[in-house]
């Protein structure tokens, strides 16, 4: 096989203006406003010295909010997300009572107060589960222990408190 030659295009490619006189001599002015700034120069300067640790000038107050504790962030994701929820729970219960046309008090009491007081059942419910549970604590001792257990109980009654306090 013989290796021909690249065929050069005389034509260009489809899509593609040909540039006039014109448009080579606005190239040229481009070119030379380019070249007499001097794009080669930096125009900006990048440190990467390390910076030190701890260093002796103060602290300075940085603009913004402060920023807040795990608690606080914790409490207001928890707000956000229960504010989102009662408006899409505002929304469901407001398409209900536009549909159906005829709204009776008692629906629109359970609908409106059955969701938060449900929340707060198993909200009780789970706090209550918690406390039922005692913490298990593991003690490891070394050398002679001596242990005393005991208990109090103790009742206040009558209009004139008398207090009664039993040992075991």
């Amino acid at each position: 096989m013989y290796d021909l030659p690249e065929p050069k295009p005389t034509a260009p490619a489809a899509g593609q203006a040909t540039p006039t006189d014109a448009d080579r001599d606005t190239i040229r002015r481009l070119f030379a406003a380019v070249e007499e700034i001097g794009v080669d120069k930096p125009t900006s300067y990048r440190d990467d010295s390390p910076v030190p640790d701890i260093g002796t000038a103060p602290p300075v107050d940085q603009p913004g909010r402060p920023s807040m504790s795990p608690r606080a962030t914790d409490a207001s994701v928890m707000m956000i997300a229960g504010g989102f929820l009662s408006l899409c729970l505002g929304a469901a219960i407001s398409g209900v009572l536009y549909f159906s046309g005829t709204a009776n008090e008692t629906v629109v009491i359970c609908l409106c107060a059955g969701p938060p007081a449900g929340f707060l059942a198993l909200k009780s419910l789970v706090k209550g589960v918690k406390q039922a549970a005692p913490d298990e604590i593991h003690n490891t001792y070394t050398g002679t222990v001596y242990q005393q257990h005991s208990e109090t109980h103790t009742s206040t009654r009558g209009v004139w408190a008398r207090t009664n306090n039993r040992e075991g």
